[in-house]
């Protein structure tokens, strides 16, 4: 997303939430929104297939001792 656009946006949401952006922390969110908007890119940019589904369920298993040390 370019400066302008991610302006927009925030702008926009913020409306939208009904939620007030102080003119202080304007920059902070921006900065933050940019830095977001870039991983997204990131991640977008990732070419997926069909059989790169998201696992159904999330199982964790537990670190082996070889792991831990």
């Amino acid at each position: 997303m370019t400066p302008p656009q991610i302006e927009a946006y925030v702008d926009a949401a913020a409306a939208a939430l009904d939620l007030p952006l102080s003119a202080e922390h304007r920059p902070g969110v921006l900065q933050f929104f940019a830095l977001a908007a870039g991983f997204a890119a990131q991640l977008q940019a990732v070419p997926l297939h069909a059989h790169d589904d998201p696992a159904p369920v999330f199982a964790p298993v537990e670190p082996s001792a070889k792991a831990a040390a």
